[in-house]
């Protein structure tokens, strides 16, 4: 459940930490599983999301209207990307908030099209970061044990 739960979009690993912990896992291994379901959509989404939007944009004007605010975000995004490159996606991926994380990473990677091979690096530090920065707020040093 917590794989699957950290696959979700704004959820992500924020959310499926602490719901794994709640439901009798330990913090280490709801961190583990939650990296490791947040990791599986970014490989797809770099790939294929182009592709998707613009079939997506053919099919109707909401979709498109759809398909339009999420290159919207990925550019609102994509400045710290642009100006930091490979670094900035790390960071981007690695802040705990709404509005980023590893599907708005994949997006942003996509959007500007970067390298499967030098995005999914980057977008797996950024997870990992946020994962122990979120089970650590959440958990404190009792994390560590």
């Amino acid at each position: 459940m917590t794989v699957i739960i950290s696959m979700v979009p704004i959820i992500e690993l924020r959310g499926a930490i602490p719901i794994g912990v709640a439901n009798g896992l330990s913090v280490r291994t709801a961190l583990f599983a939650s990296i490791i379901g947040n990791l599986i959509p970014v490989p797809i989404i770099i790939l294929f999301v182009r592709k998707v939007f613009a079939f997506i944009r053919t099919k109707s004007q909401k979709l498109n209207q759809l398909v339009c605010r999420f290159e919207q975000k990925a550019e609102k995004q994509s400045g710290m990307v642009e100006k930091y490159e490979w670094f900035g996606l790390v960071l981007l991926v690695a802040i705990p908030l709404p509005g980023t994380g590893a599907w708005t990473g994949a997006l942003v990677a996509a959007m500007l099209d970067m390298r499967m091979k030098r995005a999914f690096p980057a977008i797996m530090i950024g997870v990992i970061i946020a994962g122990i920065v979120v089970s650590y707020i959440t958990y404190g040093a009792s994390m560590l044990f």
